[in-house]
């Protein structure tokens, strides 16, 4: 057997060491893909608006469903493969309160620093035109309260996926720094067709994040960030 043929046999892929590392990235074009075309607010839109509406409010419904394929697509499916595939505690993935001190330090230095950079965004046209994701969300307090507890939901789904299965579960193959790109890498181009300034930040934030993540071993600071920092720009746009 020559070199290149050597390099492509299947012999291994799934056993070992390799299995955890061959499942969670082939795991990636998958999820993302069917996140992508099947789990967005358009997709609601055109094919489930005029047979299923909650609360007679098709745009919050629209918004919900967002959320949900966020929970079921990128929190449930990793928190099953990784209960009944790789049989390894959640623990593992960052599913715990970890080094909590140091994480609530960054949750105080970075929130805010990260909701002040939302303001800006929050007059500009191609951010008013994508959020909030519920257009009727700034109708009244009560109406926002709803919207930013189902974004709660899109923001636990995101962080487990990206933060949790995808850089701890790739860690003691690739190494702390590679596993952070990895996942940063992932992130950011689900956010291709999001405002573009929105996509440069989601690079900046994976890695950050990423390095918090490892740092407290827990992605519990992690969403309360990221949901604040979503959260916040949806109440500027809002409210402001």
């Amino acid at each position: 057997m020559n070199r290149f043929t050597s390099s492509l046999s299947l012999k291994g892929l799934f056993s070992g060491d390799n299995r955890k590392p061959t499942l969670i990235l082939l795991l990636a074009p998958f999820l993302l893909t069917t996140f992508k075309y099947y789990g967005s607010k358009d997709f609601y839109l055109g094919n489930f608006s005029s047979t299923f509406v909650l609360f007679n409010n098709v745009e919050q419904t629209a918004s919900y469903y967002a959320f949900a394929s966020s929970f079921v697509l990128f929190g449930l499916v990793p928190l099953f493969i990784i209960r009944f595939f790789f049989r390894e505690p959640m623990a593992g993935y960052g599913l715990q309160v970890g080094d909590w001190k140091f994480g609530w330090k960054a949750v105080a230095i970075l929130a805010p620093i990260m909701i002040l950079t939302t303001y800006p965004s929050s007059k500009m046209a191609d951010f008013l035109a994508e959020y909030p994701l519920n257009k009727t969300a700034g109708e009244s307090a009560l109406s926002f309260l709803n919207h930013a507890f189902g974004y709660l939901f899109y923001y636990i789904g995101w962080e487990i996926y990206f933060r949790g299965l995808m850089q701890f579960g790739l860690r003691e193959r690739f190494g702390d720094w590679f596993s952070i790109l990895v996942q940063t890498l992932a992130s950011c181009l689900v956010h291709i067709g999001k405002p573009d300034g929105e996509i440069y930040g989601s690079i900046i934030a994976g890695i950050v994040w990423g390095i918090v993540a490892f740092r407290t071993q827990s992605i519990l600071p992690i969403i309360l960030i990221h949901w604040l920092v979503g959260v916040s720009l949806d109440f500027f746009i809002c409210f402001t």
